[in-house]
């Protein structure tokens, strides 16, 4: 059976972008006569316990209906450890002391885009390792990072919106130096465990996706299918963010906007007109006639 998946972070009510994105990966999974689960991405120290409920009750007013209790990451950080020590198992985890100054002169990798790591740390010996973490224990109270040791520069995927895609795969980091794993890591775990099939996302995270890849390979874990969407923009061709003026579902209802009229407006800016519904939308919905184009939302 099929499963897709929504995975907001509760920083905030949803924003129109967000309930688009989710209301795309709902149509996908219910068309496909599969489940469709939620988890809370709330391990960056933005997120806010209260934002979950009111999350999904933006869904729930939206029509969005979900299988199962959604998956909170701050309850699964045993779950992040095994893998982590799984892949240190294997040999596959360095220790990395690099700075975000020094990371930021650092040249890239080569035959990577710019950004990508260049390997500094990947070499160093045992008593150098022990110098520099010495070094950053005294200085800053603080350990090293932990970064994976790839033997793949880059690798195709194929997307199910935006066709066969190329992305980079660097030595990307498993564990920040102040303990919490990267969302690379923990959504590779997190799709695995909840039988994760269809990823469906917005395509700012196109480039992520390959070492996703890499990582779902290195675990024994399934590659799901990927569905990269259109973003929504602001009026100055940015992506959209709650700072925007009214763009979450209180702050449309409190200027008399109706939900019919929002679900018409997030329908209609993927090309699908007269839904009013997420019944609707379940129907109407067609991934070879949605428009591929990023929205510009100029308010309303």
């Amino acid at each position: 059976m099929q499963t897709g998946r929504y995975a907001p972070s509760p920083t905030g009510r949803l924003h129109l972008g967000n309930l688009r994105t989710a209301l795309v990966a709902w149509a996908i999974a219910r068309q496909a006569g599969g489940r469709f689960v939620m988890r809370f991405e709330n391990l960056d120290d933005r997120s806010r316990s209260h934002f979950l409920s009111e999350q999904l009750s933006d869904l729930q007013e939206l029509g969005i209906d979900w299988d199962g209790e959604p998956l909170v990451q701050s309850d699964c950080l045993s779950r992040y450890e095994d893998a982590f020590e799984q892949l240190k198992a294997a040999g596959r985890v360095y220790e990395c002391y690099c700075s975000r100054r020094e990371l930021s002169q650092l040249a890239s990798a080569p035959h990577h885009p710019p950004g990508a790591y260049s390997g500094r740390c990947r070499l160093l010996s045992e008593p150098e390792r022990e110098q520099k973490r010495n070094y950053l224990w005294e200085k800053y109270r603080r350990g090293p990072a932990y970064r994976l040791k790839t033997n793949l520069d880059n690798a195709s995927f194929p997307d199910k919106v935006y066709g066969l895609q190329n992305g980079s795969i660097d030595d990307f980091v498993l564990r920040r130096s102040d303990g919490v794993f990267s969302y690379n890591l923990v959504c590779v775990v997190d799709d695995a465990y909840q039988g994760v099939t269809q990823v469906c996302r917005g395509r700012d995270l196109i480039p992520s996706t390959a070492r996703q890849n890499y990582l779902h390979q290195l675990l024994g874990s399934t590659i799901p299918q990927y569905y990269h969407v259109p973003l929504v923009l602001n009026r100055e061709g940015q992506r959209l963010a709650k700072r925007d003026g009214a763009v979450t579902l209180p702050q449309l209802k409190a200027k008399g906007i109706e939900k019919a009229d929002i679900l018409e407006l997030l329908a209609s800016s993927l090309g699908f007109f007269r839904v009013r519904s997420a019944s609707e939308f379940l129907q109407a919905f067609d991934l070879e006639k949605m428009s591929r184009e990023d929205w510009r939302y100029l308010g309303l």
